[in-house]
């Protein structure tokens, strides 16, 4: 079987942008990446700091009303359509609801070969990644770094604060098929 979509999850400023375009430079054919913050750029300015969509808290803290989860579920399929019109897709994603949201995913990518991978990096290293950021929120590194993993089964996990994304990619791109 062919991998049809690499499912990258960590936290914010965990690195997984990084190894995701890392990603496209070695593996052997083209593959797009997608990821949370490609639909949240794609949401209606609206959306963001509404209840109903998405409310980035001062600690860090992120809550997902029902506007944003119901456009995210579109988000997924759509995600999952590209997928199995043959293009490979790397999902660059962050776990919010740790299993519950690995499972979302599960459901939308039914019947595509996926390899699960964990990107992680001390909570720290993540930390002083978002401080050197002016596009990020304080703490959001820090309360995400194990969060996202809970419960959540992998076929591979890499750390970013031990390999650069290029040695990441590799790793993961070695367990392509």
């Amino acid at each position: 079987m062919t991998t049809d979509v690499i499912v990258l999850n960590g936290g914010s400023s965990s690195g997984t942008s990084s190894v995701a375009r890392a990603l496209q430079d070695v593996l052997d054919r083209p593959w797009l990446t997608f990821g949370v913050d490609s639909f949240i750029d794609a949401l209606p300015p609206a959306l963001m700091s509404s209840p109903d969509g998405l409310v980035l808290a001062p600690d860090g803290g992120v809550a997902a009303g029902p506007v944003f989860r119901t456009l995210n579920n579109a988000w997924a399929r759509g995600v999952a359509a590209v997928a199995r019109a043959g293009t490979g897709v790397i999902l660059d994603e962050v776990f919010l609801g740790g299993r519950a949201e690995q499972d979302r995913w599960r459901t939308a990518l039914d019947g595509l070969e996926v390899l699960w991978v964990g990107v992680r990096c001390a909570p720290e290293i993540a930390r002083d990644r978002e401080l050197a950021r002016a596009d990020r929120v304080a703490g959001m590194a820090e309360s995400q770094a194990h969060a996202v993993h809970r419960g959540v089964r992998y076929d591979l996990e890499v750390d970013t604060g031990r390999a650069g994304p290029a040695d990441c990619a590799r790793e993961i791109a070695a367990r392509v098929r």
